[in-house]
C-alpha cells in the first residue's frame, strides 16, 4: 500500500455510503503504472480520506461478469452502443458479503442498480433475472438472452472520499482474469485502474490526475479482459492497453 494511502485519515463504510453514494454518475478511469499511481495518490488533497475497516484500507473482490451466448454485453461496449449494459455480480472476499448489479449508460452518467445475493455468485435465478429484466427495462433495453458466468476478474481495492464529500476514487490493482470457458487467466501485475466517481463535474482527484498528464481512457476490467483472453474478439477500442508489456499471459 503507498505511503500516501496510509497517512490520510479514515471514513467508515457508512460515512462513505452516505457521503458519496453515487449510483448515478460520471465514472473517468485512467491506466497508470504503479509508480505513477502512487505519485499521484501522494499529490491528493491533504482532506482526502480513505475508507478503512477493522484497520485493513485495502480489499479483495471479486466480480463475475455474465453475458449471453453471442456476447451482447461485451460487443455492446466494444461498438459503443449507446443501450449497452453489464450484468455481474460482485463479491467482497474479505466480509463474504455479495451483490448482483446491472450498469446501464444514460448519456455520459453511468446507472448501477444492486440487490444483496445470498444464492452462488455464478449463477442468477428467477428471482435475480427479475431484477435484471426490470433494470434494464428502466433503460428500454431487452435482454438479448440466457445469461451465463463469462469472466471473473479478482483485484484489489482502495476508496478514497474526495475533500469536497461527494465524490470518490477506487484504486485497482493485482489485476486477475479468468475466462470461464477456457479455465485460461491473464494478470496486470505493473497496472494501476484509478476510477474517479462523481456528478456532472470534475473531481478534485481527476484534477491531480490532469495535472500529471493523465487522461481519462475507455476501458472496461470486463471486456478488456475478455478482449485479451480472446484475441479474436473485435478489441481496437482496447489495443493500446492490451499491448501493454504488464499485461502478462
Amino acid at each position: 500500500m503507498s505511503i500516501a494511502v496510509v497517512d490520510r485519515a479514515p471514513v467508515t463504510l457508512d460515512d462513505l455510503n452516505r457521503a458519496a453514494a453515487l449510483l448515478t454518475r460520471v465514472d473517468r478511469k485512467y491506466v497508470l503504472a504503479a509508480s505513477a499511481a502512487d505519485a499521484v495518490l501522494a499529490a491528493l488533497p491533504h482532506a482526502t480520506r480513505v475508507l478503512e475497516i477493522d484497520g485493513a484500507r485495502t480489499f479483495a473482490y471479486r466480480s463475475t461478469y455474465f453475458d449471453t451466448p453471442d456476447l451482447a454485453c461485451y460487443l455492446g461496449t466494444a461498438h459503443r452502443r449507446r443501450r449497452r449494459y453489464k450484468v455481474r455480480t460482485r463479491t467482497y472476499v474479505d466480509s463474504g458479503e455479495c451483490f448482483l448489479e446491472v450498469k446501464t449508460r444514460r448519456g455520459d452518467a453511468t446507472v448501477k442498480r444492486r440487490l444483496p445475493w445470498s444464492g452462488p455468485a455464478d449463477r442468477i435465478d428467477a428471482d435475480g433475472l427479475g431484477f435484471v429484466d426490470g433494470a434494464l427495462s428502466e433503460d428500454r433495453i431487452q435482454l438479448d438472452g440466457a445469461l451465463t458466468p463469462t469472466l471473473d476478474v479478482d483485484y484489489l481495492r482502495t476508496t478514497l472520499l474526495m475533500p469536497d464529500g461527494a465524490s470518490r476514487a477506487t484504486v485497482d490493482s493485482a489485476l486477475t482474469w479468468r475466462d470461464r470457458a477456457t479455465g485460461r487467466t491473464r494478470t496486470a501485475p505493473g497496472v494501476v485502474i484509478v476510477e474517479t466517481k462523481s456528478g456532472a463535474g470534475p473531481s478534485s482527484a481527476d484534477h491531480v490526475l490532469w495535472r500529471r498528464g493523465h487522461r481519462p481512457v475507455a476501458v472496461s476490467k470486463y471486456a478488456t479482459g475478455l478482449a485479451a483472453l480472446r484475441p479474436s474478439l473485435p478489441h481496437n477500442r482496447w489495443h493500446r492497453l492490451l499491448s501493454r508489456a504488464d499485461l502478462a499471459a
